[in-house]
């Protein structure tokens, strides 16, 4: 019986993507060609461009440069610990956030009307092109007060 069961069901029972798009690749090996650059403004007030492959978020630029940004919920949207602010240009062009993006900005540090979370704006040629990202000065971890998650 069993097996006539598994020749009723679809042949493929999960779904695939690529590989960036599940976090983290090799920030040397990205084509500058195909790049989007963007430009961190860490807490202390230093600026670092780097380049990031289209569909990849900036939380995952973010650690793929070894630049401080949380991410406690590994891009999951169940936190607010990859909450950045965008310059006011880029901002214009991105999606409006979803009211889960919303729901979890509430919970940020220091909100501001240019507030995103990192896991959801992701690099596009069209509209994040030369972006520029500022670090808060600090996040608001729920999970653990004082924890500073690794980047994997």
């Amino acid at each position: 019986m069993n097996s006539l069961l598994l020749r009723r069901l679809p042949k493929r029972l999960f779904h695939s993507c690529s590989p960036r798009m599940h976090g983290g690749y090799d920030a040397s090996k990205v084509d500058p060609a195909k790049a989007v650059e963007m430009k961190f403004v860490d807490r202390d007030g230093s600026k670092r461009t780097v380049l990031a492959p289209e569909g990849a978020s900036v939380l995952d630029v973010a650690h793929a440069n070894d630049i401080e940004l949380e991410g406690a919920c590994e891009g999951s949207l169940a936190c607010s610990t990859c909450h950045v602010y965008v310059d006011e240009d880029t901002y214009r062009k991105l999606d409006e956030p979803t009211d889960d993006e919303n729901d979890m900005l509430d919970l940020a540090f220091a909100l501001k009307e240019n507030s995103r979370l990192g896991c959801q704006v992701v690099a596009d040629r069209k509209t994040t092109e030369k972006m520029e990202i500022t670090l808060p000065q600090a996040t608001r971890n729920m999970a653990v007060d004082g924890y500073v998650a690794k980047p994997h």
